[in-house]
């Protein structure tokens, strides 16, 4: 079995030095049409898709464009999720199709790290008021409601079953 292994190892080294840039495109996620030029570039810059071409992929096809757009709002309007959700959307959708593009997993150490400096940059001033807990009175009835219909209800199933046979 390792035999077999090792054989098909040396074959598709093989396969690859013979076929060239094929080899590379095969290898290359088709989830975009998008990927072969990433796919394309990773092999010509790196000479294989890694995280070095993931990390200068994403700075500039997909960080400049989402500073960009974030330049053009007002510093205010970046707390605002109506106003940056399609941004921060664009974003990510951008990191994880250059991800699959160059057969990836995402999230991985870099993309997170990426997110976490965006947020470090842009929404570290952003209160969370809007998620805050609802106020004492409102989590009182939330909670009071269903103690007060556990007795209500047992009492309902008692009554049905009075009879012993289930029928009124």
């Amino acid at each position: 079995m390792k035999g077999a292994a090792g054989f098909i190892g040396v074959f598709l080294s093989f396969l690859s030095d013979v076929l060239g840039d094929t080899a590379v495109a095969s290898a290359c996620g088709n989830n975009s049409r998008n990927c072969p030029s990433f796919c394309e570039f990773c092999d010509h810059t790196f000479k294989r898709t890694s995280m070095d071409c993931l990390s200068l992929l994403v700075n500039y096809y997909c960080l400049l464009k989402f500073k960009e757009d974030m330049a053009q709002l007002n510093n205010t309007d970046w707390c605002i999720w109506d106003k940056v959700n399609s941004l921060y959307s664009n974003l990510s959708e951008c990191t994880e199709e250059i991800s699959d593009c160059l057969v990836i997993p995402w999230p991985n150490p870099f993309i997170e790290e990426t997110f976490v400096n965006i947020h470090s940059e842009f929404f570290q001033d952003c209160s969370t008021e809007e998620f805050s807990d609802p106020l004492p009175p409102i989590i009182f009835a939330l909670v009071i409601t269903p103690i007060a219909l556990i007795p209500v209800m047992v009492s309902l199933v008692v009554l049905k079953t009075k009879n012993g046979d289930g029928t009124p």
